[in-house]
């Protein structure tokens, strides 16, 4: 009946960094009684102490494999025990947590076809320590498989003819050198893999506004406060509704982990699912406050938020406001100003039973509708200082860059810039701004474009879409 290998049990770290100082452990698994390697050699060719372990099978390996042992010297004419070669490593060896997670042990190469046999030895020493440096011994003239067991997985190899203190001292430190390197590069790897893998993800997340065939123009800046990150707590997103009402809500989640990140992407896909279904003010942040509620982590998780409704003919606007900041309207020759908060309702989350008053706003023929969190007012004027932007004083510096002529991703840009700066750097807090615009020059070169004589279409006229049924959010 074959006898199992144990499998040491490792830390997850390279075998290499576990040594102190200079000093090297080295274990030597050969059937050689003699003992032909010794550590008073090794340590007079090396100038630091080596200590020798040696061990006559692989059984005995198994047991003498530590953490502190920083390379394995492999003959590879050692005999493997019944049970334990080649392609049957899992019913000989339960495979622990560390074995299984170790660096490229999943993409190692199989050894060529007919060398299985001659390399049995060395794929289960690879298997049962995969952290660990390891230098194969073989025969002069078998200069193929000791070019395939470094293709396998060794870190190189020596002749035993040619074995002497000095060139096995360097071979060794040369080994853990490379083991190290390999794993470096290999968690290097994996980490720039995983960064593009959540860039991809996070991007996909970010929202795409939905405005086609609204004379509205759309402008948006995005700036999570995670190190690294591509996304935050902050959300935001704009539709237009079959009756031709643009839908657009920004909103802040407390906290800026990734939990606070994927509970933001829930709340906003919900809007956009309800808003497209119908459901607007009180009704509609009732229902997100039960997303809210069942998808928070904590009973301590709330999020802020302010939705606008703009009517068909861009003059009017819906607003509800929940614990958010108020939008900034500025109209054609005048100063912007802040919008009535005083209607607005308690933050999603908070209440069990809040309501949210849905006001009415006079917008006008010519007017930006700036949609903000609460990261671009809460940073500081002045490296040093503790005091805040504040609304009033965001207000003072989106009037300064209308003076000056900014509109819409310039005036945003500039705006984002101007907070940093004052902040004297990166801002702690997710950012968020959403600028909306109604432009009637614009709107007439449009039209004018639009009348121009085109191709007569001679398809029939489509019905009525049945969303386009509903009653008007404004009245006649």
């Amino acid at each position: 009946m074959p006898v199992p290998v144990p499998v040491p049990q490792q830390r997850d770290v390279p075998a290499a960094e576990t040594s102190h100082g200079g000093d090297l452990t080295v274990l030597v698994i050969e059937d050689d009684p003699a003992g032909s390697i010794t550590g008073p050699e090794l340590s007079a060719a090396a100038g630091t102490r080596v200590r020798i372990r040696t061990a006559r099978n692989l059984t005995e390996a198994g047991r003498l494999l530590t953490d502190d042992v920083d390379c394995i010297l492999l003959d590879l004419a050692l005999p493997v025990p019944a049970g334990s070669a080649g392609a049957a490593p899992a019913a000989a060896a339960p495979a622990t947590a560390s074995t299984t997670a170790a660096p490229g042990a999943e993409h190692r190469p199989e050894p060529a076809p007919g060398r299985a046999d001659e390399l049995a030895v060395l794929t289960h020493v690879l298997r049962i320590a995969p952290l660990h440096a390891v230098l194969v011994l073989t025969a002069q003239d078998d200069t193929e498989l000791a070019a395939e067991a470094v293709r396998v997985g060794a870190q190189d190899y020596l002749f035993r003819g040619e074995l002497d203190a000095r060139v096995l001292s360097r071979a060794i430190r040369y080994a853990v050198e490379r083991k190290r390197a390999d794993i470096a590069q290999h968690q290097l790897t994996e980490s720039g893999l995983r960064a593009q893998e959540n860039a991809r993800l996070e991007r996909g997340l970010l929202p795409t506004p939905l405005l086609e065939g609204s004379d509205l123009s759309f402008a948006a800046r995005y700036r999570p406060g995670r190190s690294r990150a591509l996304l935050g707590g902050d959300f935001y997103d704009t539709v237009r509704t079959p009756d031709g009402t643009v839908h657009a809500m920004i909103g802040d989640v407390c906290g800026h982990g990734p939990d606070e990140a994927a509970l933001g992407v829930e709340l906003r896909i919900a809007w956009r699912a309800l808003t497209l279904a119908g459901l607007c003010g009180d009704q509609l942040l009732s229902t997100l406050q039960q997303v809210l509620e069942h998808e928070r982590q904590s009973e301590e998780i709330f999020a802020t938020l302010c939705t606008v409704d703009i009517a068909p003919d861009g003059r009017r606007a819906g607003l509800c406001l929940a614990g958010h900041p108020a939008p900034l309207l500025a109209r054609h020759g005048r100063p912007a100003r802040l919008l009535p908060y005083e209607d607005g309702g308690p933050a999603l989350g908070l209440l069990p039973r809040a309501r949210w008053p849905r006001r009415q706003v006079e917008l006008g023929g010519e007017w930006s509708l700036m949609m903000y969190t609460d990261g671009l007012i809460e940073g500081r004027v002045g490296a040093g200082s503790s005091q805040r932007l504040g609304q009033d004083g965001m207000v003072a510096m989106v009037n300064s860059r209308l003076e000056q002529g900014l509109t819409g991703e310039d005036l945003l840009e500039a705006a984002v810039a101007e907070v940093r700066e004052l902040n004297g750097g990166e801002l702690t807090d997710d950012v968020a701004v959403l600028l909306l615009g109604r432009d009637p020059e614009r709107i007439r070169r449009r039209g004018r474009s639009a009348s121009r004589p085109g191709p007569v279409s001679t398809a029939p006229a489509a019905a009525p879409a049945a969303s386009a049924q509903r009653p008007p959010l404004y009245g006649p």
